[in-house]
């Protein structure tokens, strides 16, 4: 995958989605090339997300070539609740809590709210100790500042008109401009960190994901004394981020 996220990471899915209701259209199989017709999508970029639809079970490739709905998703109606869905991406949680031995968490944006919608963690990979609310930190943790950093200039100003950036530990940012400035100027965009600014001990890292148009983020926390590639992180977050915002957005 390349760096998809942010826009880029909305714009993916919706091809994806394009690619997905032609398949679900055309009512049997289709080739690579009807499906780039009935999408309207250049048909290297249609087979490019074809890997991805098939290898997480969206569509099936045929012996034939060609490529069809998955039984489980044909049968299925296209409402799902919100335990639905995290029962859809709870596995790619998982897997990278497994990959990086760290705690996973899934934010959403809610009603002008950050809320964690799922934590995985394990006795090898605990979670922070989330002894301030998301509510009330979305300054100070990377998973908060991720939604922050993707919001309009609007949003962001009904978000902060609500809450103040509360000081919860010497590292962390409670000056609005310093706080836009860090999120504007990100040299390693589209992912975010926290350093020790939630809770001291801990380095929080994230990325956004989309639930339709909504925004969220995809993290993880680990003690700030243990050792990471960052290459390995932030490949692992972005592959992560795409997945889940596919399995968050995609029809079933």
């Amino acid at each position: 995958m390349g760096d998809e996220a942010g826009p880029e990471l909305a714009a993916y899915v919706e091809r994806a989605l394009r690619v997905m209701e032609a398949a679900g259209a055309h009512g049997a199989e289709a080739s690579v090339h009807q499906l780039a017709k009935e999408s309207g999508l250049p048909p290297a970029t249609v087979q490019r997300l074809l890997k991805t639809l098939v290898r997480d079970g969206y569509l099936t490739e045929l012996d034939s070539g060609a490529f069809a709905l998955s039984p489980a998703r044909s049968s299925l109606g296209a409402g799902q609740d919100g335990q639905g869905l995290l029962n859809r991406v709870r596995p790619v949680l998982t897997s990278l809590r497994n990959d990086l031995s760290a705690a996973v968490y899934l934010t959403l944006y809610e009603e002008g709210e950050i809320r964690v919608m799922e934590i995985v963690d394990s006795a090898r990979a605990p979670r922070v100790d989330l002894w301030v609310g998301f509510q009330d930190a979305g300054h100070a943790t990377a998973l908060g500042k991720s939604v922050l950093r993707e919001l309009d200039g609007k949003a962001r100003a009904e978000y902060f008109s609500r809450h103040s950036l509360t000081d919860l530990t010497p590292r962390t940012i409670t000056r609005r401009e310093e706080l836009l400035r860090q999120l504007d100027s990100a040299p390693a965009a589209p992912v975010v960190m926290d350093r020790e600014e939630y809770a001291r001990g801990t380095t929080c890292v994230a990325v956004p994901v989309y639930s339709g148009d909504r925004i969220g983020s995809l993290g993880i926390s680990f003690r700030s004394d243990r050792m990471y590639r960052t290459s390995r992180v932030r490949a692992g977050l972005l592959s992560s981020a795409l997945r889940v915002t596919m399995g968050l957005s995609l029809p079933d």
